[in-house]
């Protein structure tokens, strides 16, 4: 067989990692990536707090997605440029709801309309991924799709392309990012078929099988080496990163990987802009130029386990308020019922939602019912009221104000030691 192009120009994309190199530490990420996603995957929450999630760790990242190619939109306005549906599933432990996302109300002027159409894109492209997985759809990763990837995060964005740029295919002119080339043209499209194959079919991941955590632990790995093969292959004129990132979230998805946390590193990825590049170099230039893709593997898999354990102190906290919110209506439960009883019970559960200490004289306004029982009640009731949550433990004075009791509700954890004690 007679040697490719690419294989003098770019030796590193050589379709091959040992694993068995890999440091101890490596295998310690992956576990701890699994068992997150496991905790995040069976985390019983409210409808609302995990619908709630899911939009927003969606637009954390369509927006880490976009920024990373220059967009500017904000968080904030990304929430505005979508609207959401609901989506009924099919489940045969009864029906479930997720959301579905499409173009919102966020006016953009003219001159930053493109930038409108590149958060759509993505959110449409991550929304149809979505569909898939979750109804069971075939989802696999060829040649055809990756191009078809491509098109959708370019679509109407003609006019912001260089000339001979044409979304999903293959350019005559050689492309790449700041002083990387991507590979020979004439070989990119082998180079995605190759690629497809290669983690479709028998990839070098011998330790691992199809089904449960295994499956999971195998998408992480196979999701990351597509995100840098394409990064290194960079087939397309442009879009490549973005691509690479919604493949990337794709076999997550289609894994079982929870979609809060599939959106994760494109997060990262943004969160750690200088490293992700200074990282995505060192892969093609480690082995003395001949590539090893470990290091990446390594930075992309840290950033996922960071991520997740920021997923989990987010669920805990809802879990934490939703215990306490019950502790405080059992608490006022064994009262007799008394005007002076519903206001501080309604403070305290008002201040559950608060994460920063509310000042005093914000107490009266913390919400519509709250407001409502203080209308004509002096300041001496409010002290009487605040001072008698503080005297029963359902409030503390912190920074200047007051904040609900909500830590006391890991008082009733499980013991553990702390593993700082002496034997």
């Amino acid at each position: 067989m007679n040697a490719r192009a690419y294989q003098r120009s770019h030796p590193w994309i050589s379709f091959k990692i040992d694993f068995h190199a890999a440091v101890p530490g490596f295998w310690t990420q992956l576990g701890q990536a699994v068992a997150r996603c496991g905790q995040i995957g069976g985390a019983a929450l409210p409808p609302g707090a995990a619908g709630d999630m899911h939009t927003l760790y969606l637009i954390k990242g369509v927006q880490a997605t976009t920024a990373i190619e220059g967009n500017t939109l904000s968080t904030e306005q990304i929430r505005e440029r979508v609207v959401e549906g609901r989506l009924e599933l099919p489940s045969s432990q009864g029906p479930r709801v997720a959301r579905t996302f499409q173009q919102g109300r966020l006016e953009l002027p003219p001159s930053q309309e493109y930038l409108g159409q590149e958060v759509d894109n993505v959110i449409r492209a991550c929304d149809a991924i979505a569909h898939k997985a979750l109804h069971g759809h075939q989802l696999r990763l060829d040649e055809k799709w990756i191009a078809e990837c491509n098109r959708q995060v370019l679509a109407g964005l003609e006019a912001h392309m260089d000339e001979g740029v044409v979304a999903g295919e293959i350019p005559a002119h050689a492309v790449g990012v700041g002083r990387y080339r991507g590979a020979p043209r004439e070989d990119c499209a082998w180079l995605l078929q190759h690629l497809c194959e290669w983690l479709e079919g028998e990839p070098d991941l011998p330790l691992f099988a199809d089904r449960g955590a295994d499956r999971i632990a195998t998408a992480m790995l196979h999701a990351i080496l597509a995100h840098l093969y394409i990064a290194w292959i960079h087939p397309f004129g442009d879009g490549n990163g973005r691509t690479a990132r919604l493949v990337e979230f794709m076999l997550l998805a289609r894994a079982g990987v929870p979609l809060p946390a599939a959106q994760l590193p494109s997060n990262h990825y943004n969160r750690t802009r200088t490293e992700y590049y200074r990282q995505l170099d060192r892969s093609s230039r480690a082995n003395e130029g001949r590539g090893d893709p470990i290091g990446f593997v390594r930075y992309a898999l840290q950033g996922l386990v960071d991520g997740l354990e920021e997923q989990c102190r987010h669920i805990d906290a809802i879990q934490l308020s939703i215990a306490w919110k019950h502790f405080v209506f059992d608490r006022f439960r064994r009262e007799r019922r008394s005007p002076a009883l519903n206001r501080r019970r309604e403070i305290a559960l008002a201040l559950t939602d608060h994460k920063q200490p509310v000042p005093r004289a914000e107490l009266r306004r913390l919400g519509p019912a709250v407001a409502e029982l203080y209308a004509g009640k002096t300041d001496k009731t409010l002290t009487r009221d605040i001072n008698w949550l503080l005297h029963e433990n359902l409030i503390d004075r912190r920074g200047g104000g007051y904040r609900a009791r909500v830590d006391r509700m890991r008082s009733f954890l499980p013991p553990s030691a702390d593993g700082t004690g002496s034997r």
